[in-house]
């Protein structure tokens, strides 16, 4: 029976690997040959690692298959934003953003298969929820961008893409392990970013964890009226409960807030927003709304959003307004999903809007 090593934890698929070659009779120096094949220098397929003796990549093959991503569409943007539409082995698929800046590359990496939370600006709420990605599925998406191009390995990540992941929280604990630990991915903590709508008993669990992962909450509006309106998740778990479980959280929040012209972008909702993030020492990143990402809603003006920003500073809160990116293809949350779908193919769903201007 096989075994996907690219879904357990460093330490535990060591073991295994580790077991089996000693199994076979194998010296002990081949775990320091095959093990770093996994993620420090991956390969596609065992047959790759020419290192090895011919036998013992048939065997690894049989005994432990290394599961890909299908790439179903690449589309790259005139900023350096790319995009990647990835089919899974059951046929549903997920969206990768690889955004450049500098020489930052931020991966926006999915957790779920659709959603099931129907925020009102997030074509993938829209769309429903499909299923659970695994860790290796997840992990999986920084591992593809190292078998394109080595040179093009991401320094940061964020869990944007599609899906909640404090709702696949078990999935998304252990990918954490993979991408953080020096023999996974080697990403540092300080580097991965979890971006939840707040949920609450997972978020508990998130922040028991002693690595300094960065957490973002997709906040939206600063009262639970307005909150309600655009995230149903506000009738489960409320802003004043959330509020409440950010103050317990020991590292600095960042609060996303896309800006919904006419909704949420008035200067007296800058003002609750401000008596929100003070207490929180938190940074508020303001999102333009993508305008192919919920074609109901209108994006707020430049003016307003500049006069938004400018009030929270004015009260002391630390703010940026990003930019959109890739707005030339099909960057929006769900976008490219729904152009693969009217030409016959099967789809996905990616989540928020977070991902154009995380950090």
């Amino acid at each position: 029976m096989s075994v996907d090593l690219l879904s357990l934890a460093p330490d535990v698929a060591s073991g295994v690997l580790g077991e089996w070659l000693l199994a076979r009779g194998e010296p002990a120096y081949r775990l320091r040959q095959v093990f770093p094949r996994l993620w420090q220098r991956p390969v596609a397929r065992w047959a790759d690692a020419t290192e090895l003796p011919a036998p013992l990549r048939a065997a690894l093959t049989e005994a432990f298959p290394l599961p890909r991503l299908a790439l179903r569409t690449h589309q790259v943007s005139s900023d350096g934003t790319e995009k990647f539409l990835w089919i899974l082995d059951d046929g549903e698929a997920i969206e990768s953003v690889l955004i450049p800046e500098g020489k930052r590359r931020t991966l926006c990496i999915s957790s779920q298969a659709g959603c099931a939370l129907g925020c009102v600006f997030c074509a993938t709420g829209r769309m429903g929820f499909r299923r659970n990605l695994s860790a290796g599925e997840i992990a999986a998406q920084v591992r593809e961008m190292l078998l394109r191009d080595a040179a093009k390995k991401p320094t940061n990540v964020v869990f944007m893409g599609m899906g909640e992941p404090l709702l696949n929280w078990e999935a998304v604990d252990a990918a954490l392990t993979i991408l953080n630990h020096p023999e996974g991915f080697g990403i540092g903590a300080r580097h991965i970013t979890v971006s939840t709508v707040g949920i609450l008993p997972s978020l508990a669990k998130f922040a028991r964890r002693p690595e300094q992962f960065r957490l973002a909450v997709s906040l939206h509006a600063p009262s639970p009226a307005l909150r309600r309106e655009l995230m149903p998740i506000e009738k489960k778990y409320t802003l004043p409960q959330l509020m409440e479980a950010l103050r317990q959280f020991r590292r600095r929040v960042t609060l996303e807030y896309v800006l919904i012209g006419g909704k949420n972008d008035s200067l007296e909702t800058a003002d609750q927003l401000a008596k929100l993030a003070g207490p929180l020492a938190a940074l508020v990143n303001l999102l333009p709304l993508h305008p192919g990402g919920a074609p109901d809603l209108t994006p707020s003006t430049r003016a307003q959003m500049l006069a938004f920003e400018r009030r929270l500073k004015q009260r002391g809160v630390e703010a940026v307004l990003r930019r959109s990116r890739g707005l030339d293809i099909s960057a929006a949350c769900g976008q490219l999903r729904v152009e693969v779908e009217a030409a016959g193919g099967r789809g996905h769903k990616v989540r928020a809007q977070e991902h154009a201007g995380i950090e």
